[in-house]
């Protein structure tokens, strides 16, 4: 998911335009935001337990237990040549909103650094520590930025080698989680994983929402009945495409319509109904704006 949007982003700044100051605010807020948490979940329950994350913030907790200098010191120093791939790669939004979100980080860090555990249960730390975590870089990503260079090394990478950019940030994580094996404790670096695991999956929801959306397409005949039932039944409106059958050569009328991950079963229902030989196939989808996506009233 993250490298996802990470490279969704890479095409938004190829289209780039200037930002409103309403949204330069609200931009620089959500990634202020993201960089506190994430540096609570770092400070306040992972450092303090000895689990890690993954990316160049665990090489800098690692770091960090080697030498004793200070986390923020290496999570910003270790991240500086990634703020120029990004600048390159990607663009300078992008690149101004990570080295501001980084610097957050970096200071919060220092400044949490001597604040009490939150508590000294390791897997309550390493749950709720992922938790906190992973809604900060989140929040960070939905807004445009990133904390951790690890992803714009793998999107460069990714240019250069047969690997997609979610098998080089595993990569990087099994090296990573395998010296913390070792620096750490491997019941340490096994306790790193799970919240690492649970970080990935609170990105996954902070970037989508939790009220995910559903693209369905619907080819029968009856084609008018099932919009009309849809329109009816769910408050969603259908769009009607036209469509040629690849080995038919027929003529199709094609519904298109988006609904929620509560209303897939019932949408289903109501295709099985009309004409249970309908083609269906349905689809996540990350974001919904524009258009008329809008429930009207069930009658």
């Amino acid at each position: 998911m993250e490298e996802n949007v990470l490279q969704q982003q890479v095409q938004k700044e190829l289209r780039h335009q200037r930002l409103s100051k309403k949204k330069v605010i609200k931009r620089a807020f959500f990634i202020f935001l993201g960089a506190i948490l994430m540096a609570l979940g770092i400070e306040v329950f992972l450092v303090p337990n000895m689990i890690m994350d993954g990316g160049i913030v665990g090489i800098s907790i690692i770091l960090f237990n080697l030498t004793g200098i200070k986390l923020g010191v290496f999570i910003f120093v270790l991240n500086i040549p990634f703020f120029f791939l990004g600048y390159k790669q990607i663009g300078k939004t992008f690149a101004i909103s990570t080295i501001f979100g980084i610097t957050i980080l970096s200071i919060t860090t220092n400044y949490l650094h001597h604040v009490a555990a939150f508590t000294q249960d390791v897997l309550l730390a390493t749950v709720f520590g992922g938790i906190v975590l992973g809604t900060g870089v989140g929040m960070v990503i939905r807004y445009g930025g990133a904390l951790d260079g690890s992803e714009i090394l793998a999107i460069l990478l990714n240019k250069k080698f047969p690997f997609s950019v979610g098998e080089f940030i595993m990569l990087f994580n099994v090296f990573i989680f395998g010296w913390g094996g070792f620096v750490l404790g491997w019941d340490r670096a096994m306790y790193s994983l799970l919240a690492y695991v649970i970080a990935f999956k609170t990105i996954d929801i902070v970037i989508d929402g939790f009220d995910e959306s559903k693209s369905a397409w619907i080819i029968s005949e009856r084609y008018q009945e099932i919009g009309d039932s849809i329109l009816a039944r769910l408050g969603r409106g259908v769009t009607y495409l036209n469509g040629e059958g690849g080995y038919s050569g027929d003529d199709k009328k094609v519904i298109f319509c988006i609904v929620t991950r509560l209303e897939e079963a019932k949408l289903k229902s109501i295709v099985e109904e009309i004409d249970e030989s309908a083609f269906l196939a349905v689809a996540d989808i990350n974001e919904v704006r524009g258009g008329r996506f809008k429930k009207k009233d069930i009658h």
